[in-house]
């Protein structure tokens, strides 16, 4: 494939989010690359949920299909390969490719995700996505009135648990060590028949991610069908951090109400700036993501 020597935007991720707002660009007359390494976080979800005209799809023939589409406007191009720095020069950006290759464009969006960081759990990593869960508005229905529990503690726990309950009352909270419950968030839950264990957690008994048993250190085990987890994380990319970009105190990049980061000519859409994730937030953000830079180029261009 033959590349320009300049594009109007060069978009550094090309999941869902990116994919939307190339396809939003391309729509607008915008040379645009997407630059994107295949490793979307997704990857190891069986099915995407809560995405209308997609409910329960795969997730990597949903991507296929939006590159297919994105892929009938001429003036976007795709390039797989790691997008390894990032220079802000007078005329936009120079992105540097794991392979070499340099591009230049006069806008950079970034669609690059976070990374989940899982505890050191045997099991814990095979499960996640599958069968142990972060959020309910994905995966929740597939799994109302089974055996579940959630890995928290604290006032996190509390907020989870009330939650989670409204998709099923057979709910145990696992605390992973002694519990940060207040008194009276213990009482509550009991109230509601959550069970509270301290134990902590040795490994996940699983079966092709599927998992059946919590096995605590001291040996006890418990019976489960779902777990729920909210995992810390981090920027998926360190790109835009190097070009000066601010992050939230929740670790997401800062943006404004045209998802400008505070680095001029730097957007973000999906999961890098957004608290809720899911495939239909990601599209969402993408989508209006393209909108604001084609926008901001057409400001600039009508002087």
């Amino acid at each position: 494939m033959i590349y320009n020597n300049k594009y109007d935007v060069i978009i550094i991720g090309g999941s869902y989010s990116g994919l939307s707002a190339a396809m939003s660009l391309g729509r607008s007359l915008r040379h645009v690359l997407v630059i994107d390494s295949g490793l979307p976080c997704n990857r190891q979800t069986p099915h995407s949920h809560n995405f209308i005209t997609h409910d329960g799809e795969k997730p990597a023939i949903i991507s296929a299909k939006a590159k297919t589409q994105v892929d009938f406007y001429e003036t976007v191009q795709f390039y797989n390969g790691l997008a390894i720095s990032a220079i802000k020069t007078e005329s936009g950006f120079e992105i540097e490719t794991q392979s070499g290759k340099i591009f230049t464009s006069k806008k950079v969006l970034f669609a690059t995700g976070v990374k989940d960081l899982l505890p050191q759990i045997p099991g814990f990593a095979e499960c996640w996505g599958i069968s142990v869960l972060h959020c309910p508005y994905c995966h929740g229905y597939e799994v109302k009135k089974e055996k579940t529990a959630i890995v928290a503690n604290g006032d996190m726990a509390f907020d989870y648990a009330k939650m989670i309950s409204n998709w099923t009352k057979d709910l145990r909270l696992i605390t992973n060590g002694k519990s940060k419950l207040t008194l009276e968030q213990t009482q509550m839950l009991k109230k509601h028949k959550v069970e509270i264990i301290e134990h902590e957690i040795e490994a996940l008994e699983h079966e092709n991610g599927n998992v059946q048993h919590i096995v605590f250190k001291n040996q006890s085990k418990v019976s489960v069908k779902a777990i729920y987890f909210r995992a810390p994380f981090e920027q998926h990319c360190s790109l835009p951090e190097s070009l000066g970009c601010e992050l939230t105190e929740q670790g997401l990049l800062k943006v404004d109400p045209f998802q400008k980061t505070t680095i001029a000519g730097v957007f973000a859409s999906g999961d890098c700036h957004i608290q809720a994730r899911s495939v239909a937030m990601a599209v969402s953000s993408g989508s209006f993501a393209g909108a604001m830079i084609n926008r901001e180029i057409i400001d600039e261009e009508f002087i």
